[in-house]
């Protein structure tokens, strides 16, 4: 079985590594995307399994890549997990209804990203 491939997209270079180096040891590949525009430019080169995205960032916001993501149906396994700080009713559901197959509100336990981020990745 191939190592699932995991892309990291948020703008804060703080949570970019502590997600890289979380992944990284838990024996996952890892590509990283700064904002939303890096983002859509590695999902074109690569089919990942499992996209930890960030919704607020300065150019293309997390909604849009995850819209956009999911017309494409070449990258209809693609798993997209929410990680914002917008935790509102509103903010969640709008994750949920541009594809979202996860939401975490930030801050989050890394222990239970790792969980649900092997939840996803085991189906």
């Amino acid at each position: 079985m191939k190592t699932p491939h995991v892309l990291i997209v948020d703008d804060e270079p703080n949570i970019v590594m502590s997600l890289e180096f979380l992944m990284r040891k838990n024996g996952y590949q890892v590509g990283i995307a700064r904002n939303g525009t890096e983002a859509l430019a590695a999902i074109d080169q690569t089919a990942f399994d499992l996209i930890l995205l960030d919704i607020m960032m300065p150019d293309v916001d997390g909604l849009q890549v995850c819209r956009q993501l999911r017309q494409r149906p070449d990258r209809a396994g693609t798993k997209v997990i929410f990680l914002s700080a917008k935790s509102r009713e509103a903010d969640v559901q709008k994750g949920y209804e541009v594809g979202a197959d996860l939401y975490i509100p930030k801050p989050f336990s890394t222990r239970q990203l790792m969980e649900k981020v092997r939840e996803l990745l085991a189906v």
